[in-house]
């Protein structure tokens, strides 16, 4: 069963590992503009699209000389990574004739304009693609939790966790070939079958704003569109 139209507003958290496509480490150019690509098709939707990027494919570079640093000193290195990612993202989607603003949790404004609620509300309804970076600004927390928190705090209708895996499944399916993808499944069966959906701090509060996670595959062509049409893609994580 579908949506009879697709959803108004929705935060979409892409992991920074996403960008590396198959190599080691950095932004594979092919692999950002396939995504891009199927962000254009929300937007060509009318979907009012808010973007969470991670930094792992820039931190995981320099992740060996950070051994035995200071967990807080790392942790704003990994913020910094995603605005770069941010810039990224935002050049990829004007090549590609979109509009996007970022904004970041720290502030940068030679670079980057500051995250000011109001205004990333009134990019979303003007159409523009808004990208959120350098996670809640503060360290010991996620680009998970960051992506509840802005999901949250824009009013979105669902979390859409984006990965290499197409769902949530019964066990890992790259080791386990009789693990099933769950269709949806609720915050407390997920939690009781101790499913990795997100860091537990991100899904508590998604949980406790009732906010709903989709999680799906970005690699498989228009899964996007199709998750925001609501067609059974990926597995639907809900109260």
């Amino acid at each position: 069963m579908t949506n009879a139209k697709p959803y108004k507003r929705v935060l979409l958290k892409l992991s920074g590992e996403a960008l590396m496509g198959n190599d080691a480490y950095g932004i594979n150019r092919a692999t950002i503009d396939g995504m891009v690509a199927q962000v254009a098709q929300a937007h060509d939707l009318g979907v009012e699209l808010a973007i969470v990027i991670g930094g792992g494919n820039i931190f995981r570079g320099v992740a060996p000389g950070a051994s035995g640093m200071d967990r807080a000193t790392a942790d704003y290195m990994g913020m910094m990574a995603t605005v770069m990612n941010a810039l990224a993202l935002q050049d990829a989607m004007r090549s590609a004739g979109l509009t996007a603003r970022v904004q970041s949790a720290l502030k940068i404004e030679q670079v980057v304009e500051p995250y000011i609620r109001p205004k990333a509300l009134r990019y979303l309804e003007e159409g523009k693609v808004v990208i959120f970076a350098a996670g809640t600004g503060n360290p010991f927390f996620t680009t998970d939790t960051a992506a509840a928190l802005r999901g949250a705090e824009i009013g979105a209708e669902v979390v859409l966790k984006a990965t290499k895996v197409d769902g949530v499944y019964s066990a890992d399916p790259m080791k386990d070939p009789t693990a099933t993808r769950y269709q949806s499944i609720s915050f407390d069966e997920a939690i009781g079958r101790d499913l990795k959906v997100m860091d537990a701090t991100a899904f508590a509060l998604c949980r406790d704003q009732k906010l709903p996670i989709r999680v799906f595959s970005i690699f498989k062509q228009g899964a996007l569109k199709r998750v925001l049409m609501g067609e059974d893609e990926g597995t639907l994580v809900h109260v």
